[in-house]
């Protein structure tokens, strides 16, 4: 259990001072946590690859740890090409609707008087 809570502790100095509790606040909240993340996710499947490709080179003799080496070279090959995949597709639906990269999101809010 605490080692679950760990990585959520960290996002919570970037929840205790964020100043607007509006969804126009929340929003760039979200996009910087993804857009920290998104390197680590893409390196962690780079990773996993070549995990799997040393575990398949060096268990060259034993068929049982080589086939998890494949699978595992497979798995993060798989990983990798989702990931960069729904990248290109995210920007050609943002070259096809005219969307810039860094264009501000206006959110309809209601004023709270």
């Amino acid at each position: 259990m605490k080692k679950t809570l760990l990585p959520l502790s960290y996002l919570l100095p970037a929840l205790a001072f964020a100043q607007d509790s509006t969804l126009g606040g929340l929003i760039p909240l979200v996009e910087d946590i993804i857009g920290f993340l998104t390197p680590v996710v893409v390196a962690l499947a780079l990773l996993y690859f070549f995990w799997g490709l040393a575990k398949f080179i060096l268990s060259a003799g034993d068929e049982v740890d080589s086939k998890k080496g494949r699978d595992m070279m497979i798995w993060g090959i798989i990983a990798l090409f989702v990931m960069v995949s729904v990248w290109g597709i995210i920007n050609l639906l943002g070259d096809t609707l005219n969307i810039q990269q860094g264009d501000t999101i206006i959110v309809p809010s209601v004023p709270l008087n």
